[in-house]
């Protein structure tokens, strides 16, 4: 009989045990970290920034709002909202992983960020808020590292305010035949080999594409948000739904 945990998810393309999942991604996420920004540069040819800053465009975030990024990263998305929410707001940025808050850290500190900001070590199935905290909860680039990712947007629109919005940017499904198969081509043959040079690490980046593509496409990532609670889910395709940001607002 299997325990809570002891069933079975992806890694990847590679199927394993619920329970060893995070272990495996916070592995490969330390692995990378000191080279982070450098491959989202080069792999998505600087594209990333861009995305970041549309969906940062649609946050709804005021002076004095406050903000929760999920797994954050470097900080790229939570630097727009501080400069959104201003002196008086406040954002949190949380990881899972202790190398990557810090390099957010790290980054936020060199920005001169620093009264505004908290890091928090949390997984994004269980984060360590109160009900109806942030104005705005995102997540970029992360939820397909996400063991359960329907608990993780259950939490996210749980410390969510009434009125509140949620921004899932991640990579999804092309929309257009020709692209994808250029797509599928760059991703297959080109990104690890980009990893192997530069990170030293190709296997990380094998598993990044293998992720993309075990990711659920427009539609069923629609469908999870509004089953976790969100109301009016709008999808943003981004270079032919190469990316898309799901945006959604918590009501009542």
């Amino acid at each position: 009989m299997q325990g809570e945990g002891d069933n079975l998810t992806s890694f990847g393309f590679r199927p394993v045990r619920e329970s060893e999942k995070s272990r495996l991604v916070g592995e490969m996420f330390s692995s990378v970290a000191s080279r982070y920004d450098l491959m989202n540069d080069l792999m998505s040819f600087g594209m990333h920034r861009l995305w970041k800053r549309f969906a940062a465009g649609l946050s709804g975030l005021r002076e004095g709002d406050s903000a929760l990024d999920v797994a954050a990263g470097s900080g790229d998305l939570a630097i727009q909202f501080v400069r959104s929410v201003g002196e008086s707001g406040s954002v949190v940025l949380t990881d899972i992983n202790a190398d990557m808050l810090e390099l957010g850290r790290q980054k936020m500190v060199d920005q001169g960020h620093l009264n505004t900001v908290r890091y928090v070590l949390a997984d994004a199935e269980n984060l360590p808020f109160d009900d109806d905290a942030f104005d705005c909860v995102s997540i970029s680039f992360g939820l397909r590292n996400v063991t359960r990712q329907d608990k993780a947007l259950e939490s996210m629109q749980r410390v969510l305010k009434p009125g509140g919005r949620l921004l899932v940017l991640e990579f999804s499904k092309p929309v257009i035949p020709l692209l994808k198969q250029a797509y599928d081509r760059y991703s297959f043959e080109v990104i690890p080999r980009i990893g192997e040079w530069v990170a030293r690490d190709a296997s990380s980046y094998r598993y990044l594409v293998e992720s993309i593509r075990r990711h659920p496409d427009q539609l069923e990532m629609k469908a999870m948000m509004e089953h976790a609670g969100l109301d009016s889910v709008r999808i943003h395709n981004l270079l032919g739904g190469i990316v898309a940001l799901h945006l959604g607002i918590k009501y009542g």
